[in-house]
């Protein structure tokens, strides 16, 4: 493939720095650019990404699928000065389950007396 259709990216990170940048192939899938920026994750960071599906990509203010490709994310800005695009990168931590459950000690208790005395 030529080095001209290849597209440059860099990904910006939650604290300013960068991963990248690296040229693609506009055939890459975003689900493919998931899986470089989780192997090439800095180690020092205080929230690392434990699978690709953690990471959100985000072009253009918008949320990228991990279906499209870098064709199809490119935003036409007309004639762009020779550089790269910075896609910012989101990591969703994952869900922990809050305790709704209580203790059947810790619930209040009510006593009822429902006698009737005749």
């Amino acid at each position: 493939m030529p080095e001209e259709d290849l597209v440059e990216l860099k990904f910006r990170l939650y604290d300013g720095s960068d991963i990248g940048p690296f040229q693609y192939s506009p055939a890459s899938t975003v689900a493919m650019l998931k899986e470089r920026i989780l192997a090439d994750w800095p180690k020092d960071k205080k929230f690392v990404p434990k699978a690709a599906n953690d990471i959100k990509l985000i072009s253009a203010g918008k949320i990228l699928e991990n279906s499209k490709t870098v064709g199809q994310c490119r935003v036409p800005f007309g004639e762009l000065p020779k550089g790269g695009i910075t896609m910012h990168v989101v990591v969703q931590p994952p869900l922990t389950k809050a305790k709704t459950e209580k203790k059947v000690d810790e619930a209040p208790r009510k006593n009822f007396c429902s006698c009737s005395i005749l």
